[in-house]
């Protein structure tokens, strides 16, 4: 004879009400949240960089400050999502999901083009893409998939 007992079951599962505080969750989103600050921390420090070498046309041409202000603009955006997800908005999350990845395509293009950027940008793009694809690893996870095809 099998005992199941529906209480434990929804305590555990990353569905329901307390799917967002279910500990997985937390954890997710916390390692996300991380990440998605160190990628808008580095977007921002980038532009402090282009804006101090501005002068030097070997270390910073049109190319490189167009980018630096869409990869910040696009780290905004990911922490904009990010805390919307943790909040439950499931378009965030779908959002959220769908964009790291093309983030990561888009930066390993970057890094692959020749003489458009400097070293420099291409190491800071490298970077930015590690980051991403922790997020893009993370969200697209069973975990938050399951829990956010619930709610």
């Amino acid at each position: 004879m099998t005992f199941s007992n529906t209480n434990k079951s929804s305590q555990t599962s990353p569905s329901g009400q307390n799917g967002l505080s279910h500990p997985d969750t937390v954890r997710a989103f916390r390692t996300v949240r991380q990440l998605v600050i160190a990628y808008l921390g580095l977007s921002l420090v980038t532009l402090v960089v282009i804006f101090a070498m501005h002068n030097n046309h070997s270390m910073v041409n049109q190319a490189v400050t167009s980018r630096g202000i869409g990869v910040a603009f696009s780290a905004a955006l990911t922490f904009f999502f990010t805390n919307r997800a943790a909040a439950g908005s499931r378009g965030a999350y779908r959002r959220l999901r769908f964009l790291s990845p093309i983030l990561v395509v888009v930066v390993a293009v970057i890094v692959t083009l020749p003489g458009t950027y400097p070293l420099w940008m291409k190491i800071e793009q490298v970077a930015c893409g590690l980051l991403l694809l922790g997020v893009a690893v993370v969200t697209n996870g069973r975990h938050l998939r399951e829990l956010f095809a619930q709610l």
